[in-house]
């Protein structure tokens, strides 16, 4: 059974999908298919994403503790259970302090 399809129809803590590692950025996509993925992501106290673009809207959920989430120059606090919606093809950045876990949700167009 591949992992993704142990997923499906089960009961997870997103929490636990991912661990903290020490300097890291962590990941584990729990679903890839043409029109999108959605992947969580364990970013370490000033770990980060530097500034790039994508060619689609992109939705930031925090499950744990803050990020700081920059779109074409304007700096966001993302807090636990708030989230954010990045928009193509504009320029973004991601950065923890502390650390923090995201839920990232891409659609293709």
């Amino acid at each position: 059974m591949t992992e993704e399809k142990s997923l499906i129809g089960n009961v997870v803590d997103i929490n636990k999908l991912v661990s903290y590692q020490p300097g890291s950025v962590v990941s584990r996509t729990l679903i890839d298919k043409n029109i999108g993925t959605v992947t969580v992501f364990a970013f370490d106290s000033g770990q980060g994403l530097s500034e790039h673009t994508a060619p689609y809207d992109a939705m930031v959920q925090v499950l744990d503790g803050t990020a700081e989430i920059t779109i074409s120059g304007v700096a966001h606090t993302v807090k636990a259970g708030e989230m954010l919606i990045m928009p193509a093809n504009q320029p973004h950045a991601l950065k923890a302090n502390p650390r923090f876990k995201m839920l990232l949700v891409m659609i293709r167009q």
